[in-house]
């Protein structure tokens, strides 16, 4: 469920800047961001059938939405902004991939701290999206930091990969509304609203 870069569907486009491509996402705080890009860049040497996530795009989604209205969107953030919502710890773990058949498909850091309150936010975060009469969310949530995903469309054989740093445990203090923007190297996202999380 991590947010890459996102195609757009033939002859979509933003009407007048009001529909927009949109998650929910906890951002990865820069130090460990920083800690991280050494073992991003020792991946991409290793592994490069797979599209690595940018440093500065880390992020754990909460809520992938798409194509939106922007107003919708908004009036949820508002909504989750006027809620009690409780910040918590996380710490990332082991290594882990989605996988098809013998391929993988998607590199991920699971959490070794934090797993049970960042779902329960994601469920807090997809009613209030479902309350605002976008669909509910089908798939079940699994709390994972996206670190790549396979160019090819089946999916690729991971190479051995070095082991990730072990990085301290930090405090989840704000979730934030992005908006993702296609580009060149791949999607930038911007941060539209901030929830604070108490």
């Amino acid at each position: 469920m991590g947010a890459g870069p996102l195609e757009e569907s033939p002859g979509e486009k933003e009407v007048a800047g009001a529909r927009i491509r949109a998650f929910f996402g906890l951002p990865l705080p820069e130090a460990e961001r920083d800690s991280l890009a050494p073992f991003l860049a020792a991946c991409v040497d290793a592994a490069p059938m797979f599209r690595w996530t940018p440093v500065a795009n880390l992020h754990f989604t909460v809520r992938f939405i798409g194509q939106v209205d922007r107003a919708v969107v908004e009036r949820v953030a508002d909504r989750l902004a006027a809620m009690p919502l409780q910040g918590f710890g996380l710490e990332l773990g082991e290594l882990g991939i989605f996988k098809r058949g013998r391929l993988a498909r998607v590199v991920w850091l699971g959490l070794r701290a934090g797993a049970v309150e960042l779902t329960a936010l994601a469920g807090q975060v997809d009613a209030e999206c479902v309350a605002a009469g976008l669909v509910g969310e089908k798939r079940g949530f699994q709390a994972h930091l996206t670190l790549a995903r396979a160019r090819a469309q089946y999916g690729a054989v991971l190479p051995e990969l070095p082991p990730p740093p072990r990085l301290g445990p930090w405090r989840a203090d704000e979730l934030v509304l992005y908006q993702s923007r296609p580009g060149r190297a791949g999607a930038v996202y911007e941060g539209l609203q901030v929830v604070k999380l108490e």
